[in-house]
Protein backbone atom coordinates (compact mmCIF):
# COMPACT_ATOMS: atom_id res chain seq x y z
CA UNK A 1 0.00 0.00 0.00
CA UNK A 2 1.00 3.37 -0.72
CA UNK A 3 2.45 5.45 1.79
CA UNK A 4 0.56 9.26 2.08
CA UNK A 5 2.98 11.91 1.37
CA UNK A 6 3.84 14.50 3.99
CA UNK A 7 4.07 17.03 1.19
CA UNK A 8 1.44 19.54 2.25
CA UNK A 9 -0.27 22.64 0.70
CA UNK A 10 1.49 24.72 2.24
CA UNK A 11 5.02 23.01 0.94
CA UNK A 12 3.59 23.84 -2.28
CA UNK A 13 2.80 27.62 -1.83
CA UNK A 14 5.92 28.53 -0.20
CA UNK A 15 7.00 26.79 -3.12
CA UNK A 16 5.37 29.21 -5.58
CA UNK A 17 6.62 31.59 -3.61
CA UNK A 18 10.26 31.05 -3.32
CA UNK A 19 10.48 30.75 -7.74
CA UNK A 20 8.50 34.31 -7.76
CA UNK A 21 11.26 35.18 -5.25
CA UNK A 22 14.12 34.30 -6.87
CA UNK A 23 13.08 33.48 -10.57
CA UNK A 24 15.06 30.63 -12.30
CA UNK A 25 16.89 30.28 -15.50
CA UNK A 26 15.89 27.03 -17.10
CA UNK A 27 17.55 25.47 -19.88
CA UNK A 28 14.98 23.73 -22.60
CA UNK A 29 16.00 21.11 -24.61
CA UNK A 30 12.41 20.02 -26.00
CA UNK A 31 10.54 19.43 -28.83
CA UNK A 32 10.11 21.64 -31.70
CA UNK A 33 6.43 21.40 -31.41
CA UNK A 34 6.22 22.60 -28.28
CA UNK A 35 9.54 25.16 -27.84
CA UNK A 36 7.57 28.53 -28.11
CA UNK A 37 4.75 27.66 -25.76
CA UNK A 38 7.03 26.17 -23.10
CA UNK A 39 8.90 29.35 -23.13
CA UNK A 40 5.81 31.14 -22.40
CA UNK A 41 4.34 29.43 -19.67
CA UNK A 42 7.82 29.41 -17.99
CA UNK A 43 7.77 33.26 -18.54
CA UNK A 44 3.70 33.69 -17.57
CA UNK A 45 5.48 32.16 -14.20
CA UNK A 46 8.22 34.13 -14.03
CA UNK A 47 11.03 31.70 -14.79
CA UNK A 48 13.24 32.56 -17.72
CA UNK A 49 13.82 29.84 -20.25
CA UNK A 50 16.59 29.37 -22.48
CA UNK A 51 16.28 27.03 -25.84
CA UNK A 52 20.19 26.15 -25.56
CA UNK A 53 19.78 23.04 -27.36
CA UNK A 54 23.30 23.07 -29.63
CA UNK A 55 26.18 20.38 -29.01
CA UNK A 56 28.49 23.62 -28.82
CA UNK A 57 26.75 25.35 -25.73
CA UNK A 58 24.40 22.68 -24.06
CA UNK A 59 26.80 21.24 -21.37
CA UNK A 60 28.19 24.87 -21.16
CA UNK A 61 24.56 26.52 -20.37
CA UNK A 62 23.79 23.41 -17.75
CA UNK A 63 26.42 24.24 -15.51
CA UNK A 64 24.89 27.41 -15.21
CA UNK A 65 21.11 27.43 -15.02
CA UNK A 66 19.18 27.39 -12.68
CA UNK A 67 17.39 23.76 -14.01
CA UNK A 68 17.55 21.35 -17.51
CA UNK A 69 14.76 20.16 -19.05
CA UNK A 70 15.36 17.05 -21.38
CA UNK A 71 12.55 16.10 -23.66
CA UNK A 72 12.69 13.62 -26.03
CA UNK A 73 9.28 14.68 -28.33
CA UNK A 74 11.02 15.34 -31.51
CA UNK A 75 14.62 13.68 -31.05
CA UNK A 76 16.99 14.55 -33.89
CA UNK A 77 20.77 13.51 -34.07
CA UNK A 78 22.30 17.08 -33.31
CA UNK A 79 19.89 17.86 -30.57
CA UNK A 80 20.32 14.66 -28.48
CA UNK A 81 24.06 14.62 -28.96
CA UNK A 82 23.14 17.92 -26.90
CA UNK A 83 21.01 16.22 -24.42
CA UNK A 84 24.00 13.67 -23.64
CA UNK A 85 26.26 16.97 -23.26
CA UNK A 86 23.60 19.06 -21.29
CA UNK A 87 23.22 15.69 -18.84
CA UNK A 88 26.82 15.57 -18.55
CA UNK A 89 27.15 19.34 -17.88
CA UNK A 90 24.01 19.18 -15.35
CA UNK A 91 25.44 16.16 -13.63
CA UNK A 92 29.04 17.93 -12.97
CA UNK A 93 27.65 20.91 -11.72
CA UNK A 94 24.64 19.45 -9.85
CA UNK A 95 22.07 20.97 -11.57
CA UNK A 96 19.32 19.65 -11.33
CA UNK A 97 17.47 18.02 -14.36
CA UNK A 98 14.26 16.78 -15.59
CA UNK A 99 13.94 13.99 -18.24
CA UNK A 100 10.70 13.64 -19.95
CA UNK A 101 10.73 10.60 -22.40
CA UNK A 102 8.04 11.35 -24.40
CA UNK A 103 6.28 8.26 -26.71
CA UNK A 104 9.38 6.13 -24.89
CA UNK A 105 7.98 2.47 -25.44
CA UNK A 106 6.32 3.09 -28.98
CA UNK A 107 9.43 3.89 -30.63
CA UNK A 108 12.75 2.34 -30.28
CA UNK A 109 15.11 4.79 -31.05
CA UNK A 110 14.22 7.48 -28.34
CA UNK A 111 13.03 4.57 -26.13
CA UNK A 112 16.63 4.05 -26.21
CA UNK A 113 18.27 7.23 -25.68
CA UNK A 114 15.67 8.04 -22.64
CA UNK A 115 17.50 4.80 -21.27
CA UNK A 116 21.00 5.63 -22.34
CA UNK A 117 20.02 8.95 -20.70
CA UNK A 118 19.70 7.24 -17.24
CA UNK A 119 22.39 5.04 -17.36
CA UNK A 120 24.78 8.37 -17.76
CA UNK A 121 23.07 10.06 -14.58
CA UNK A 122 20.20 10.47 -12.22
CA UNK A 123 17.86 13.06 -13.08
CA UNK A 124 16.19 14.95 -10.37
CA UNK A 125 12.61 14.04 -11.58
CA UNK A 126 11.25 11.87 -14.30
CA UNK A 127 8.04 12.94 -16.24
CA UNK A 128 5.33 11.29 -18.15
CA UNK A 129 2.22 9.74 -18.77
CA UNK A 130 1.82 6.22 -17.18
CA UNK A 131 2.41 4.41 -20.39
CA UNK A 132 5.68 6.15 -20.96
CA UNK A 133 6.79 5.80 -17.11
CA UNK A 134 5.84 1.53 -17.63
CA UNK A 135 8.19 1.64 -20.98
CA UNK A 136 11.47 3.86 -18.46
CA UNK A 137 10.97 0.72 -16.47
CA UNK A 138 11.08 -1.96 -19.36
CA UNK A 139 7.41 -2.46 -20.11
CA UNK A 140 6.02 -2.07 -23.78
CA UNK A 141 4.44 2.03 -23.29
CA UNK A 142 1.93 3.53 -25.05
CA UNK A 143 0.53 4.71 -28.77
CA UNK A 144 3.35 7.27 -29.26
CA UNK A 145 2.04 10.22 -26.65
CA UNK A 146 -1.08 8.50 -25.72
CA UNK A 147 -1.16 6.66 -22.70
CA UNK A 148 -3.00 3.34 -22.83
CA UNK A 149 -2.60 2.78 -18.91
CA UNK A 150 -3.60 4.78 -16.17
CA UNK A 151 -1.82 6.22 -13.34
CA UNK A 152 -3.03 4.09 -10.58
CA UNK A 153 -2.09 1.10 -12.64
CA UNK A 154 1.32 2.61 -12.94
CA UNK A 155 2.13 3.67 -8.84
CA UNK A 156 3.76 0.06 -8.26
CA UNK A 157 6.26 0.08 -11.05
CA UNK A 158 6.86 3.93 -10.66
CA UNK A 159 7.94 3.64 -7.11
CA UNK A 160 10.47 0.78 -8.10
CA UNK A 161 11.50 3.25 -10.94
CA UNK A 162 12.52 5.69 -8.22
CA UNK A 163 13.89 4.03 -5.92
CA UNK A 164 15.93 2.19 -8.69
CA UNK A 165 16.88 5.60 -10.15
CA UNK A 166 16.93 8.00 -6.49
CA UNK A 167 14.58 10.09 -8.89
CA UNK A 168 11.09 11.18 -8.10
CA UNK A 169 8.72 10.29 -10.39
CA UNK A 170 5.58 12.18 -11.64
CA UNK A 171 2.96 10.20 -13.68
CA UNK A 172 0.63 12.65 -15.08
CA UNK A 173 -3.14 11.65 -15.79
CA UNK A 174 -6.67 12.64 -14.63
CA UNK A 175 -5.00 12.00 -11.10
CA UNK A 176 -1.61 12.63 -11.11
CA UNK A 177 0.46 10.84 -9.03
CA UNK A 178 4.42 11.60 -7.78
CA UNK A 179 6.13 9.06 -5.80
CA UNK A 180 9.96 9.27 -4.60
CA UNK A 181 9.55 5.71 -4.01
CA UNK A 182 7.92 5.20 -0.43
CA UNK A 183 5.45 8.23 -0.46
CA UNK A 184 2.45 9.38 -2.91
CA UNK A 185 1.25 12.95 -3.49
CA UNK A 186 -1.79 12.82 -5.59
CA UNK A 187 -3.47 15.95 -7.02
CA UNK A 188 -6.91 16.03 -8.93
CA UNK A 189 -6.67 19.25 -10.56
CA UNK A 190 -7.08 19.91 -14.09
CA UNK A 191 -9.52 20.63 -17.27
CA UNK A 192 -9.91 17.86 -20.28
CA UNK A 193 -8.81 21.28 -22.49
CA UNK A 194 -5.37 20.72 -20.76
CA UNK A 195 -5.00 17.67 -23.37
CA UNK A 196 -6.01 19.55 -26.20
CA UNK A 197 -3.41 22.15 -26.26
CA UNK A 198 -0.18 21.21 -27.98
CA UNK A 199 2.48 20.91 -25.27
CA UNK A 200 1.08 21.29 -22.06
CA UNK A 201 2.73 18.17 -20.96
CA UNK A 202 6.28 19.21 -22.12
CA UNK A 203 5.53 22.48 -20.58
CA UNK A 204 4.95 20.77 -17.47
CA UNK A 205 8.12 19.31 -17.45
CA UNK A 206 9.73 22.47 -17.93
CA UNK A 207 8.00 23.85 -14.94
CA UNK A 208 9.36 20.88 -13.13
CA UNK A 209 13.01 21.87 -13.78
CA UNK A 210 11.75 25.78 -12.84
CA UNK A 211 10.87 24.48 -9.31
CA UNK A 212 13.76 21.87 -8.45
CA UNK A 213 16.32 25.10 -9.48
CA UNK A 214 14.19 26.88 -6.39
CA UNK A 215 13.19 23.46 -4.19
CA UNK A 216 15.80 21.59 -2.90
CA UNK A 217 12.98 18.55 -2.08
CA UNK A 218 12.02 17.31 -5.41
CA UNK A 219 9.29 15.65 -4.56
CA UNK A 220 8.08 19.08 -3.39
CA UNK A 221 9.32 20.37 -6.80
CA UNK A 222 7.04 17.75 -9.10
CA UNK A 223 4.26 18.47 -7.02
CA UNK A 224 4.32 22.17 -6.83
CA UNK A 225 4.95 22.68 -10.96
CA UNK A 226 1.78 20.21 -11.34
CA UNK A 227 -0.57 21.72 -8.96
CA UNK A 228 0.41 25.05 -10.24
CA UNK A 229 -0.38 23.94 -14.21
CA UNK A 230 -3.63 22.45 -12.90
CA UNK A 231 -5.00 25.03 -10.47
CA UNK A 232 -4.15 27.65 -13.20
CA UNK A 233 -6.06 25.32 -15.76
CA UNK A 234 -9.58 25.10 -13.51
CA UNK A 235 -9.19 29.02 -13.07
CA UNK A 236 -8.40 29.61 -16.86
CA UNK A 237 -11.40 26.91 -17.75
CA UNK A 238 -14.37 29.27 -16.47
CA UNK A 239 -13.09 31.81 -18.24
CA UNK A 240 -12.63 30.24 -21.88
CA UNK A 241 -15.23 28.68 -24.36
CA UNK A 242 -12.94 26.05 -25.77
CA UNK A 243 -9.33 24.90 -26.31
CA UNK A 244 -8.14 28.40 -28.19
CA UNK A 245 -9.31 31.05 -25.86
CA UNK A 246 -8.43 28.10 -22.64
CA UNK A 247 -4.38 28.62 -23.67
CA UNK A 248 -4.80 32.26 -23.40
CA UNK A 249 -6.41 32.31 -20.60
CA UNK A 250 -3.63 29.36 -18.96
CA UNK A 251 -0.81 32.24 -19.40
CA UNK A 252 -3.03 34.62 -17.66
CA UNK A 253 -4.12 33.08 -14.68
CA UNK A 254 -0.48 31.00 -14.13
CA UNK A 255 0.89 34.79 -13.96
CA UNK A 256 -2.48 35.88 -11.62
CA UNK A 257 -1.68 32.76 -9.57
CA UNK A 258 -0.65 33.75 -5.81
CA UNK A 259 1.02 31.26 -3.00
CA UNK A 260 -2.38 31.97 -1.18
CA UNK A 261 -4.85 30.77 -4.45
CA UNK A 262 -2.57 27.66 -5.36
CA UNK A 263 -2.85 26.42 -1.28
CA UNK A 264 -6.35 26.95 -0.97
CA UNK A 265 -7.76 25.42 -4.22
CA UNK A 266 -5.46 22.62 -4.62
CA UNK A 267 -7.19 18.89 -4.34
CA UNK A 268 -3.68 16.84 -2.84
CA UNK A 269 -3.78 13.71 -0.71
Amino acid sequence: MSVTSSVTRQDLADALGALREAPPLVQCLTNTVAAGWTANVLLALGAAPAMVDNPREAREFAAIAGGVLINLGTPYDETVRAMHLAVAGASRSGTPWVLDPVAAGALGWRTSVAHHLLREARPTIIRGNASEILAMAGGDGGRGVDSVHSPEAAVAVAKALANKQRSVIAVSGPTDHITDGSQVVRLSNGHLWLTRVTGVGCALGALMAAFAAVVPDAMIAAAAATATLTVAADAAARHSRGPGSFAVSLLDELSLLRPADLAERVSIS
